[in-house]
């Protein structure tokens, strides 16, 4: 009796949350899974409201993943909001993800465990899955859809702590496999038919299709850099002063890198280009920029910013461009490391850094979306938020393109 009334209270919390009885669940559609039998924390419910089909691009759209939790997009020529999507129950005022856009559908993952695929032109929704059933706990943090062969690939925090390959079609679980460790957040990477993930000091490679093991490599430290790939092996970060170069094939290590003392914490901020791996350390008096050959280690060159933290990098037309924790822009040559461009900004911004072209990009501040010009330096205010929070967290901006 008691089994059966937890069973009705479960079943009425998701018909609240979606709205009707949307389809749960119980295990992924293999038999490599760790986890089988999922409970409450880490069942997987999925709603189609209608098919997935290919949307024509609307690029006067600019999507802003806000830091209060709600997704919208802003009409560039009519400086109106088009539509706002947000968690069914999203109960923190937090982004803390990004988004994916495939075939003008755009995936979102909520910290509450939801994602939604949402048609880019009006903000209608194709489907909704919710990871887990948990309230009042951040589920997902940190995350970037990965997206590959109709699959979505994702990892979820304590108490889920699940790997997730869903159904591109419809939200429903392919496959799924519990993580070690509670700290999961970082995105995972797809190359070459596998997917690879980190958790606590674990390292995975998986079957992108199957979700089988291929192997499971520990490490003395927490593993707490992006996975990365220059088409052959897989570049991650230790938190604190290691990179290393692993096989996708088995857990060799083929080479590891020492950062300068009193440096760590790569996360995200590292690239791979043209068989060159590029990341960001931070450190007590003295941030850095590296450039390593990928095939065997060696340092090719070190770009320093003394008494700054580098917050933020990304690769664009042969040039590292970043941002620092003095709001100070800049452009790196990747071929050199020599300073191409900088500017202190006046408007700190806590997103990425996407182009509008070549003459300008865009970053979310605290306080509004700002296209630079770089020719003029300008910071140009394209929306103004209506309300402003103290301490803002981190955003996402992505043009319609």
């Amino acid at each position: 009796m008691k089994k059966n009334l937890i069973t009705l209270l479960l079943v009425f919390t998701v018909i609240n949350t979606f709205g009707q009885a949307p389809s749960t669940s119980k295990t992924g559609k293999n038999n490599y899974s760790n986890n089988k039998e999922l409970t409450v924390n880490d069942i997987v419910t999925n709603k189609a409201i209608k098919a997935v089909t290919k949307v024509p691009l609307d690029e006067a759209l600019v999507l802003i993943y806000d830091y209060d939790g709600s997704l919208f997009a802003f009409d560039l020529e009519s400086e109106t909001i088009a539509w706002t999507v947000k968690a069914t129950d999203n109960h923190t005022e937090m982004c803390a993800n990004q988004i994916t856009l495939l075939d003008g559908v755009v995936y979102v993952p909520f910290i509450n465990g939801e994602i939604f695929a949402i048609d880019n032109q009006t903000g209608a929704i194709f489907w909704k899955t919710r990871l887990g059933n948990i309230t009042d706990q951040i589920i997902l943090k940190d995350q970037i859809p990965v997206i590959s062969d109709g699959k979505l690939f994702i990892t979820t925090q304590s108490p889920n702590n699940n790997i997730y390959a869903l159904d591109l079609k419809d939200g429903s679980l392919i496959w799924n496999y519990k993580l070690d460790s509670t700290n999961n957040d970082i995105s995972v990477l797809y190359f070459d038919n596998k997917v690879f993930t980190q958790s606590g000091t674990q390292f995975y490679s998986f079957e992108a299709n199957t979700g089988k093991l291929i192997y499971q490599k520990s490490f003395d430290e927490p593993i707490h850099g992006k996975p990365v790939t220059d088409g052959e092996n897989v570049f991650i970060a230790n938190e604190k002063d290691i990179v290393y170069a692993l096989s996708p094939n088995k857990p060799d290590i083929l080479w590891q890198f020492k950062l300068d003392e009193n440096q760590s914490n790569i996360k995200d901020r590292i690239v791979c280009k043209d068989k060159k791996v590029y990341f960001a350390a931070q450190g007590t008096t003295v941030s850095s920029l590296y450039a390593l050959d990928s095939k065997t280690g060696t340092q090719l060159w070190k770009t320093d910013f003394k008494d700054d933290n580098i917050e933020y990098i990304l690769e664009e037309s042969d040039n590292i461009f970043g941002y620092t924790h003095k709001a100070k822009l800049f452009q790196i040559d990747i071929t050199n490391g020599e300073i191409a461009f900088e500017a202190k900004l006046t408007t700190k911004p806590i997103s990425n850094l996407e182009f509008a072209n070549d003459d300008s990009l865009f970053y979310y501040s605290d306080a509004a979306l700002i296209q630079f010009e770089f020719k003029t330096k300008d910071e140009n205010e394209v929306y103004l938020r209506t309300s402003i929070k103290d301490n803002a967290y981190s955003a996402f901006v992505k043009k319609i393109r």
